[in-house]
């Protein structure tokens, strides 16, 4: 997007004498006393451009990796990631009348302090949200003027000059989308004061370049029509229509639809399209189980968290059956009262566990809260085959930010299998929440709040046995049943399963099927409870795996009768150095194949854990005979793990 049209001067916020200002809406340029300064090379710039676009926020290392290496990362990418740092800081200075460092590193990442009068889209946020509040107490002059500044902070499109860098790229969109629902807000406050001539020509260029957005079409319609340009007005209209009809087999929202209609018949007064509708408190929450038990510091975690409305996202992590979605659904039950505006849930796998399409999830959540029928809509049968106009999507992803902004609802994401599934559908602004549930940690995702679940403990473990089988025939062999949770590895699906499964076999003593769990080359047949199986759970989390990360778990699965590991043992099972050794578990310790210590430890001195369940189930694939085998075919030893 070029910059907004109709540039009135710069304004800025004043700074102090000495003080750096940055600027991302345009090229990446940092002044000193009007002064521009050189920022390096261009590595060096992409993570200082990295740090800015996330100011005041940890910014995870591989998050920076890959903004400055998006496909292969040198093997000294941290080591030359630490030197631009350091050039960073010499050009920051220190921060603040204490003198404190401005870049500073702790456990998220890299975070950078920055004042509002230092960087430019901070202080175009603050300008937004100043015009917006003053529009909402009916300030238009206010409104229009203040709009105007912020939009006047723009020098070009936003960090052109580093675009080929998948990571910035993403960031630069992110801020041009900003800008156009700004333009739109100051445009319909210039029409509705009368000075819709104003706006005309910057409106249609920005239609030119964004053809699907309703709302800037609108805006356009209205100040054609108070300029006294009817027909140009209502052939806009014409225009949309029949490329809806042609990109998408689609007719214009209703809201659309009624402001045409209404421009037939009316002068130059100046009506804006209706607002999206407005609905009442909805709730789409799946039944939960009345066998959910313990969880409970996770789920007072859970309701704390969201409850106070300090975290915008949280990430809940763990193995397939490790109740992710049951502690998600119960912390959702419970949660009406903060989020009056409604609770839903949206599962982001099919039924095959394949993921869904970026479609058919935004037409779901579109449906959900209102959107799709003021806006451009996706058909409510997309999926994933089906082609969709990438404007359609963008107009479609963009109202649902907007909708976010202006309510309190939360939203469960459930089964996520990575990040690019959920990106654009976070809140960026207001105070809605998502709660993410997922088998790996999805560690590119910041910021967020995170909870993995580790094991069921015994007490809670034999008390979900308890509520299936019956406290009492638990009591006839206290031992035994500890055997059988044990023997789960205090997963709550297996767990589970085995309870449905006595509760039918009411004739097999507790001992005789513990010890078919403890046989290691029976316990999953056993783990099936008619169309409910471990096996398959199991199965479906280890096709998630890359080929790579499927040979190094089977090879770490042979490791112990129990699982357990450490660096060293790893690093002989692996054939391999120890740099590599220890990128390979830390992969799947992220993809939540693998345990790791809670507390900090360093990683000679840890114990690592592939869980009971799955140790077996890579045992049962032959990973590590028949991956190993096939060598750099599979591209697991070749291309990962580079002998040390």
């Amino acid at each position: 997007m070029t910059r907004p049209p109709v540039r009135t001067g710069v304004p800025g916020a004043a700074g102090t004498a000495g003080a750096v200002h940055f600027s991302l809406l345009g090229p990446l340029t940092a002044r000193r006393d009007g002064r521009e300064l050189p920022l390096g090379p261009r590595k060096q710039r992409l993570v200082l451009a990295t740090l800015l676009a996330r100011p005041n926020t940890p910014v995870p290392v591989d998050v920076l990796t890959d903004a400055v290496w998006p496909d292969d990362p040198p093997r000294t990418a941290r080591k030359n990631l630490q030197v631009y740092i350091s050039a960073a800081r010499a050009l920051l200075g220190p921060g603040g009348d204490g003198g404190t460092d401005r870049l500073v590193h702790g456990c998220g990442g890299y975070l950078l302090r920055i004042a509002e009068g230092e960087l430019d889209t901070l202080r175009f946020g603050s300008l937004a949200r100043a015009g917006r509040a003053a529009a909402e107490r009916g300030d238009l002059p206010g409104a229009a003027r203040l709009l105007r500044e912020a939009l006047d902070l723009w020098e070009g499109p936003p960090l052109h000059d580093l675009r080929d860098s998948s990571g910035v790229a993403d960031e630069a969109d992110r801020l041009e989308a900003r800008c156009l629902t700004v333009y739109e807000d100051w445009a319909e406050a210039e029409t509705e004061l009368g000075r819709a001539a104003v706006a005309v020509d910057g409106l249609r260029d920005l239609v030119e370049r964004h053809p699907l957005r309703e709302r800037l079409r609108a805006a356009w319609m209205n100040s054609l029509h108070q300029s006294g340009r009817q027909a140009e007005s209502l052939a806009v209209y014409d225009d949309y229509r029949q490329l809806m009809a042609r990109e998408l087999g689609l007719e214009p929202s209703p809201a659309m639809a009624a402001l045409y209609r209404s421009m037939l018949g009316r002068g130059r007064e100046v009506r804006r399209p209706a607002a999206p509708r407005e609905t009442p408190s909805r709730v789409t929450l799946p039944a939960g189980t009345g066998a959910f038990t313990g969880r409970r510091e996770e789920l007072r975690g859970l309701l704390d968290v969201l409850g106070g409305g300090e975290e915008r996202v949280v990430v809940v992590s763990g193995p397939g059956g490790a109740g992710k979605s049951a502690l998600a659904v119960r912390a959702a039950q419970l949660l009406a009262d903060p989020f009056p505006d409604g609770r839903v849930h949206v599962r982001v796998r099919g039924e095959d566990g394949t993921a869904r399409g970026r479609a058919e999830i935004l037409a779901e959540l579109g449906r959900w809260c209102g959107v799709a029928e003021a806006r451009a809509e996706v058909p409510s049968g997309a999926s994933a085959e089906v082609p969709a106009s990438a404007g359609a999507l963008a107009v479609l992803a963009e109202a649902w930010q907007e909708w976010q902004a202006r309510h309190r609802a939360l939203v469960v994401l459930d089964d996520v299998p990575d990040e690019a599934s959920v990106r654009g559908l976070l809140p960026r602004s207001g105070t809605c929440a998502v709660l993410v549930t997922a088998r790996g940690q999805l560690p590119g995702l910041a910021p967020v709040h995170r909870i993995a679940l580790p094991p069921l403990a015994d007490g809670e473990a034999l008390e979900l046995l308890g509520k299936l089988i019956g406290a009492g025939r638990l009591r006839t062999d206290p031992a035994a049943a500890l055997r059988i949770v044990r023997a789960c590895g205090g997963l709550p699906l297996a767990v589970e399963v085995s309870g449905m499964r006595l509760a039918v076999l009411r004739h097999l003593p507790l001992a005789e099927y513990a010890d078919r769990l403890d046989d290691p080359s029976a316990a999953l047949d056993e783990l099936v409870a008619g169309d409910v199986s471990v096996r398959h759970r199991i199965a479906s989390g280890w096709r998630d795996l890359a080929d790579g990360d499927r040979w190094v778990l089977g090879r770490l699965a042979g490791l112990a009768d129990d699982g357990c590991f450490t660096l060293d043992r790893a690093t002989v099972a692996l054939g391999c150095g120890e740099r590599a050794a220890i990128r390979a578990v830390e992969a799947l310790i992220d993809a939540g194949a693998v345990t790791s210590p809670a507390g900090e430890v360093t990683a000679h001195a840890a114990l690592y854990e592939v869980p009971r369940l799955l140790c077996l189930f890579a045992r049962e694939q032959g990973a590590a005979g028949q991956q190993g085998a096939a060598g750099d075919r599979t591209g697991a030893p070749a291309a990962a793990l580079t002998p040390g």
